[in-house]
């Protein structure tokens, strides 16, 4: 099973248990103003201020379209697989931790003959090892996984490495999942700023960070440029909006997915861009509100040039706006 499979899984198997005990939103709660941070930028014309004070995008937003490596199709070499991303559209990779030096080194290798970036690295072993762990055996191996992926990313050149900071389960509770997972997160940002790497934090189906204002609290508690927000579109969709979690985030989200995620009367299906129940027009008001300028990655099924073409297409459309 791929790593990617391995998240979509948990991803599922959290499902039932994510809209379990939400509460409303808080009314009249600021999350306070736009600030300049990496993935964000404050507005550069007139026009573009005009936008943001209308809430409408005066063009296209200025995105960077970028691809999970898993859904490239892995019987080609990497340098083929990122040529085929280069060609149907997209500008920018996230890759997967690898502790490999030999493979680090080829994924380097592909990504500069290719002619394409790698924007951000996907850690894996905070699913089997949460950082909020009462084993210290289990926080140490999550530790060091993450110490892999931010060596991955200076190495390749990329800005982010994406983290699901925290799991609560039946021998974990909320308060402990926070107050753990920010004290072993706190011991990696000197790394983070030796290596320039940020440490992008994701909310995800795993109990944890449940509405937009606990996620902001949460990223501001560690007082930090290099802890900051990866925000997964489709994540949401189940117990919110995300054009209310972009909005309340703000300047906290350094990087983002997208997905689409339709509601059914016997359960949920993840589909393709357009196809769910994503906003996407009220989506790009709310990323143009907080002059986001950073990439997007799409993280799908993986499929053929056919299928990533399209997908490509659909990603112009609906996430940026093109005609």
């Amino acid at each position: 099973m791929s790593q990617n499979s391995s998240r979509r899984d948990f991803l599922k198997k959290s499902l039932a248990a994510a809209g379990a005990g939400l509460g409303a939103a808080t009314a009249g709660i600021s999350a306070g103003e736009p600030a300049t941070s990496p993935g964000t930028s404050l507005p550069e014309s007139p026009a573009q201020a005009a936008s943001a004070a209308t809430g409408k995008a005066s063009g296209p937003l200025p995105v960077k379209k970028g691809i999970l490596v898993d859904m490239l199709p892995k019987q080609m070499s990497y340098t083929d697989r990122f040529k085929l991303a280069r060609d149907v559209g997209f500008e920018a990779l996230q890759v997967n931790t690898t502790p490999s030096d030999a493979e680090a080194a080829e994924i380097k290798g592909a990504a500069e003959s290719a002619g394409m970036r790698i924007d951000s690295v996907m850690n894996m072993d905070h699913w089997q090892y949460p950082l909020s762990s009462a084993d210290p055996a289990v926080v140490e191996k999550s530790l060091q996984g993450m110490r892999t992926s931010m060596h991955n990313a200076n190495l390749w050149g990329a800005k982010y490495v994406l983290l699901v900071p925290a799991v609560v389960n039946a021998q974990t509770s909320y308060r402990d999942a926070w107050k753990r997972s920010q004290t072993q997160i706190r011991k990696l940002v000197p790394l983070a700023e030796q290596l320039k790497v940020v440490i992008a934090l994701e909310e995800v189906w795993n109990k944890f960070l449940l509405s937009p204002l606990e996620f902001a609290t949460y990223v501001d508690e560690f007082h930090s440029p290099w802890v900051k927000a990866w925000f997964d579109v489709g994540n949401v969709v189940l117990y919110g909006y995300p054009q209310d979690w972009i909005r309340t985030l703000g300047h906290r989200i350094v990087d983002m997915h997208v997905k689409d995620f339709k509601r059914q009367e016997d359960g949920y299906q993840w589909v393709n861009l357009g196809d769910g129940d994503v906003e996407w027009a009220e989506v790009r008001k709310a990323l143009a509100e907080i002059h986001y300028s950073g990439t997007i990655i799409t993280e799908l099924e993986g499929g053929d040039e056919a299928y990533l073409r399209d997908l490509s297409q659909r990603f112009d459309r609906l996430v940026i706006g093109k005609a």
